[in-house]
């Protein structure tokens, strides 16, 4: 009787401790511990450009964007040796901008 309450003990307590000690548990790390990129890959553009939607030329073309707009880049996108396309995301203020503005999209370089 004692044997198997001890056991339910244990096993009831590693069933409490231990799932916080594992990633999906809860313990969150220290920002220092995560691989943040140290260079950021930001452009500007020096002529208008257009903003797709996706990858493609006849894809639905969001807007125009100006000269001198910052865009930071998400990821690039080769469809073929001579055209190369990239996710970019605009720099935006999250708390004076319309929330409901497009801030990403795809360019053709």
């Amino acid at each position: 009787m004692i044997n198997h309450v001890l056991k339910n003990f244990c096993l009831i307590t590693f069933a409490l401790i231990a799932p916080i000690t594992l990633p999906a548990g809860g313990i969150q790390k220290s920002l220092n511990q995560n691989k943040f990129p140290k260079n950021t890959n930001e452009i500007i553009l020096s002529s208008k450009t257009s903003l797709y939607s996706c990858p493609e030329i006849y894809a639905k073309e969001l807007f125009v964007l100006d000269i001198g707009t910052t865009l930071s880049v998400l990821r690039n996108w080769k469809v073929s040796k001579s055209e190369t396309w990239v996710r970019v995301e605009l720099a935006s203020n999250k708390f004076l901008d319309d929330p409901n503005r497009i801030l990403k999209g795809w360019i053709k370089m």
